[in-house]
């Protein structure tokens, strides 16, 4: 099992700034891969940004630029920086990790999600 702990959102006016930090414990020696995923009201879940275990990184076009993933490997934890943010990034955020459980197969981890909220 893995279990992991979102925090650092909260209300940021338009252009504004927040890191979401994701701390991940249990059994994260087999995790190849976590990110953040995002879900506004009325919307579906959608991928924000990953990062691999060797560091390679990967965003959604809407991010690209404005956020930036990264991971303290002796913290076991992920952080998400949201720069220029928009209301239109009002959202719950998730912390996935993706567990090699054999080769070809995984088995995903949601921590409870981080409210963003970006309003004037």
């Amino acid at each position: 099992q893995v279990q992991l702990v979102e925090s650092g959102g909260g209300l940021v006016q338009p252009g504004g700034s927040l890191r979401l930090s994701c701390a991940a414990s249990g059994r994260i020696f087999n995790i190849n891969r976590m990110g953040w995923y995002r879900q506004a009201e009325g919307k579906q879940r959608e991928l924000v940004a990953t990062i691999t275990s060797d560091s390679s990184t990967n965003y959604a076009d809407s991010v690209k630029g404005r956020f930036t993933i990264s991971g303290d490997n002796a913290k076991n934890t992920v952080y998400l920086q949201l720069n220029s943010l928009k209301p239109e990034d009002t959202a719950v955020y998730y912390c996935h990790a993706r567990v090699v459980v054999v080769s070809g197969t995984f088995v995903h981890y949601w921590g409870k999600g981080t409210l963003v909220t970006v309003s004037s």
